[in-house]
């Protein structure tokens, strides 16, 4: 479907890729993983027409369609959230006004015997057969389905877009992508503005999803669940596996090893050989054993080691001065945005060298309390901070504020004052950022690289108190891995925000937990707070938080809106068996298009489309397809039901 061939990228004389080959087939859903800064959102805008090639070559199909969902990008103003939404049928809405205009020409003219008119009503037919088979005017509720499945409520959909956060707006253009329905997708981290129902709701249509799918993304379940097979980009070259993610870590661990050891026996048979050729060289008895085993030498073919990218982030937190015994107290805050009540007369006391966790639903006020922790917005009640407190703040746009005319030396010496500008230099080393790294323009850096430039501000100042709002956005996963180890050996205080359960495991020692505008302390370990919850992942979590959090039970909370395990593992079968038979039915139905097409082109002769057997076989025809058409609906339906559970 997609063929890439001999594809070279250079950035200032230096390959990005070396010559990579693969191919994209119908359907396939691959994960494109690999550090970042690696190639893996240059190649996505290659086969979006978005950016042109060193060398190579990437064939695409004329009538192919591609979906593209950047990491950043502009987006529309002057358009309500369903308007903007709608955009993704223009070619519906557009076909129907050239119907209306063909139809009013119609009434208007009286050359009835005309080429010109007969050729209208066969443009007016083909339009209209065309309309039916894309639907006609009946996307409304998907429109609204899909809208409601990535977090939006009812009252969103006529507000304007610019009223919302980038992220949300970022949800609206992936909306417009997915109601397309394009024969590729090609998905740029599409999980950090979403909650984890909305991810959950994600992967379930993509599983079910007919199009090709190339997926970047660092969270490690979510290309797990949705992808089979992986691509990983390593020092310029590609690795391909046939399997999921974690397989793949596995089979490249066995690959690794077995080129080492491949590699060192054909070593030691190297040596052994020219060994003997030298010691042997000068008897003539051994002419002919010492000519053949150097013609031996002169075939073989060498064997070589993938060369490993060991180049990773150094990140250590500067020592944290310290601050008073609690560098955090609320009481009976409250913070509404008009008549929207955000948060309600909540109250928390953050201890000196805790490193807690805000989780919940998004839109539930998390980040809403850490602005007014930071006073960026005004609240009610008392927000106190303690003595000394010097606080390090990464925020979840982050890496959207930095000016992307800067170079990425002048954008950290810009901000440093004092001692620290003679070390930036060794700073953007241990950042991936040395040598001529530091003097690539940020408008060219990829998400990761823009989230390690952000975060090299944390370590221009001491600071005590790390607020960290989504870090581990655009952060590939060793990087993730790092971060993780030098918050655990930072000795100040940390408030994370997150949604990712593997990144806070073994970090935070208190859980808050945001919902129906209230915040609940929970004391222990992530783990230990979602065993409080009776759950096991925070998808349940956030599913639960719909409902009134308090003064239920965690059982019935679970019970009314989660399946069990074991209810899921049975769920999955359930889908595969609909899929199987959505498919099979979707084979038998383009057999009968093409048989029909045929049989449209044979009755174009007279002596067919006066052959009253052959026409009743055709009706037949039609009336079989029609019928198939039908199953196939119901079986969508059903397909579609399962997967919403």
């Amino acid at each position: 479907m997609i063929s890439v061939e001999q594809l070279t990228v250079e950035f200032g004389g230096s390959p990005l890729f070396d010559e990579i080959s693969f191919l994209i087939n119908p359907k396939d859903k691959i994960a494109l993983v690999g550090k970042n800064g690696a190639g893996k959102t240059t190649l996505l805008r290659i086969f979006s027409g978005k950016q042109i090639p060193t060398r190579g070559k990437v064939t695409i199909p004329k009538d192919l369609t591609i979906g593209y969902l950047p990491q950043h990008m502009i987006h529309n103003e002057g358009t309500t959230v369903m308007q903007e939404a709608e955009k993704a049928f223009e070619h519906i809405t557009d076909l129907q006004t050239e119907i209306e205009r063909l139809n009013f020409e119609l009434a208007e003219r009286t050359d009835y015997e005309s080429d010109e008119y007969h050729h209208i009503i066969e443009k007016l037919t083909y339009d209209n057969e065309h309309l039916q088979i894309i639907g006609n005017g009946s996307f409304i509720g998907e429109i609204e389905k899909t809208l409601l499945g990535l977090g939006f409520i009812r009252s969103d959909f006529n507000r304007q877009c610019a009223e919302f956060s980038g992220g949300w707006r970022m949800r609206v253009e992936l909306a417009k992508i997915l109601l397309l329905r394009p024969d590729v997708l090609l998905l740029d981290e599409p999980t950090n503005h979403l909650d984890i129902e909305s991810i959950q709701w994600l992967e379930n249509f993509l599983i079910t999803s007919n199009s090709a799918i190339l997926l970047v993304s660092h969270d490690r379940a979510f290309i797990d669940a949705v992808t089979g097979r992986t691509i990983e980009i390593s020092l310029g070259k590609i690795y391909d596996y046939n399997v999921h993610y974690s397989k793949f870590l596995e089979l490249r661990v066995e690959r690794h090893e077995q080129q080492v050891r491949a590699y060192e026996n054909q070593q030691k048979h190297i040596q052994e050989t020219e060994e003997f050729i030298t010691r042997f060289r000068y008897q003539a008895t051994k002419a002919v054993q010492v000519q053949s085993r150097a013609k031996q030498l002169e075939k073989l073919e060498r064997l070589e080691v993938d060369l490993v990218d060991n180049s990773r982030l150094s990140l250590k937190f500067p020592p944290a001065p310290r601050s008073g015994s609690i560098p955090v107290e609320i009481e009976h805050l409250s913070k509404a945005y008009g008549d929207n009540l955000i948060l309600d007369n909540i109250g928390m006391i953050i201890n000196r060298g805790e490193k807690v966790a805000f989780v919940g639903k998004n839109g539930e006020g998390k980040s809403t309390l850490v602005k007014c922790i930071m006073e960026q917005i005004a609240y009610s009640g008392k927000l106190k901070l303690g003595h000394n407190v010097k606080i390090g703040y990464f925020a979840q746009n982050q890496t959207s504020l930095l000016n992307e005319n800067l170079t990425v030396f002048e954008t950290i010496d810009y901000v440093a004052v004092g001692d620290i500008r003679t070390k930036i230099r060794d700073i953007l080393g241990a950042f991936m950022f040395g040598g001529e790294a530091s003097d690539k323009k940020v408008q060219v850096l990829s998400g990761g690289e823009r989230s390690r430039l952000a975060m090299i501000r944390l370590l221009l100042k001491p600071v005590n108190l790390l607020i960290l709002d989504e870090p581990t956005n655009h952060l590939d996963m060793r990087s993730k891995d790092v971060l993780k180890h030098a918050i655990k050996a930072f000795d100040g205080t940390v408030i994370l925000v997150s949604h990712d359960r593997e990144f806070l495991d073994g970090l935070v020692t208190k859980v808050y937990e945001f919902g129906n505008k209230k915040v609940r302390e929970h004391l222990g370990g992530i783990y230990d707070f979602l065993q409080y919850k009776k759950m096991d992942t925070l998808r349940e979590l956030e599913i639960a938080g719909s409902l009134k959090l308090f003064g239920e039970s965690a059982d019935k909370t679970l019970s009314e809106n989660k399946l069990s395990y074991e209810a899921r593992k049975e769920q999955k079968k359930k889908i595969k068996k609909a899929e199987k038979a959505v498919e099979e039915i979707e084979k038998v139905i383009a057999n009968l298009e093409f048989e029909i097409a045929e049989m449209d082109l044979q009755l174009e002769a007279p002596e067919k489309a006066s052959n009253n057997e052959y026409i009743q076989f055709y009706q037949r025809k039609k009336r079989e397809l029609e019928k198939k058409v039908y199953e196939w609906e119901l079986l969508s339906q059903e397909l579609e039901e399962l997967s919403t559970i």
